[in-house]
Formats: C-alpha cells, structure tokens, sequence
C-alpha cells in the first residue's frame, strides 16, 4: 500500500516555510509523495485568484519529483472542504495510505471542521508546530493530545505525529505585509515566486 500526503491551504502565496513541512514530512516518512491542494474557495478567508496561487505552487515545486501540485478543487462548487478533497483524491489514488499535512493551530481547529470528525479517522495527521505565544514542543504535543480527546470524547479515533522541524515564524501573511510596503520578500520565498508576485504585482496597492 502506497503512503501518500495532502498538503491543503490557501497558499496565498506559498514560501520557504511551507516546503520545509513538505520536505520534514518525506524524510520523516515513507511517503511516496505529497500532494499540494490549493484551495479554489477557502471557506474563512479572502484569497488572492486561483490561478495565481497555482502557478506559484507550480513554480515553487517544480524541481521536487516528490511534490505534485493537484487541480482537484479547480471545478468544486462553494467552499473548498477537506473531506471532499480527500474523498476525491481517493478515486484518483487507489489502495493508498493518506497523511493530512496541517499547522498547529488549524489543527486545533479540526473538531469544529466541517464533517470533522468523520474525517479524523480517515487519515493520519502530520502536525507542523508553530510559534504560537512561544510553545514549546512538549506544549505542541499537549495540544495535539487535547485535541484528540474532543475527538474521543465524540467516538473517534485520531492518530497524529509531530514533525521535526525548525520554528521559523514566517507566514504567508507577512509576505503579502512585505509587498504592500513595498519591502524585500527575498529568501521568504522561491525566486521563481519572488518573480512571479513582482511581475504581476500581487498584494500591492498597484494590482496587475
């Protein structure tokens, strides 16, 4: 059985630190590869046009034969939901193994998901710690256990691991910060996508 992971989120845009989950999650694991879903509708936030946030996912992946970037969510109709990824992957992907590659705190979040708790089971989860308030790893693990507890509490089962990765505070949001004042975004990002936001002007006050 094939042991594949998504790797889901607006990547509004993508950066040096999302490729390093990507990276952390194929040496800490078998994976044969992580699929990239940008999400066409997020369903709580604004994101800049899809097929921005696709080119720069195919730029910044492009060199990784590992990494597959997936158009999956290009024709879904309303919001963009995990179980329907996952459920539409699957007939793409037969006997297969599926990880869901997530940060801390969205991770937090995964009990009040839409259709949450029947998607907790139906992978294993790969937690990126953040630097939220400072946490430290043992405070990382205790909130991924609280989690699982709230599942528990509703008869499902979770399994999760952390990944071993270096707390970099970089965020998508203050890349898109950088660029509204008109600062440098180099080394936060591919120089494919630094290129690729400068040419068509995204997040400035001067769109394309």
């Amino acid at each position: 059985m094939q042991q594949i992971a998504i790797f889901g989120g607006t990547f509004d845009p993508i950066h040096w630190g999302h490729l390093l989950i990507a990276q952390t999650a194929l040496y800490q694991l078998p994976l044969k590869k992580v699929i990239w879903v940008p999400s066409l509708n997020p369903p709580h936030k604004q994101a800049t046009l899809f097929e921005h946030r696709v080119a720069m996912l195919q730029l910044a992946t492009r060199d990784n034969p590992a990494f597959t970037v997936s158009l999956v969510e290009t024709n879904r109709s309303g919001s963009s939901y995990a179980i329907n990824t996952l459920i539409d992957l699957s007939t793409f992907y037969s006997n297969t193994h599926w990880y869901w590659i997530v940060g801390l705190d969205t991770f937090q979040t995964l009990p009040r998901w839409y259709r949450g708790h029947e998607l907790a089971p139906m992978c294993d989860w790969l937690i990126a710690p953040r630097l939220l308030g400072g946490e430290t790893i043992a405070q990382s693990e205790l909130i991924c256990k609280q989690v699982e507890q709230q599942l528990n509490q509703q008869s499902q089962t979770i399994h999760w691991q952390l990944l071993n990765i270096p707390l970099v505070e970089l965020s998508s949001s203050l890349i898109r910060n950088l660029c509204r004042e008109d600062q440098s975004i180099h080394y936060l990002v591919p120089e494919g996508v630094r290129s690729y936001i400068m040419i068509h002007k995204l997040y400035s006050d001067k769109p394309e």
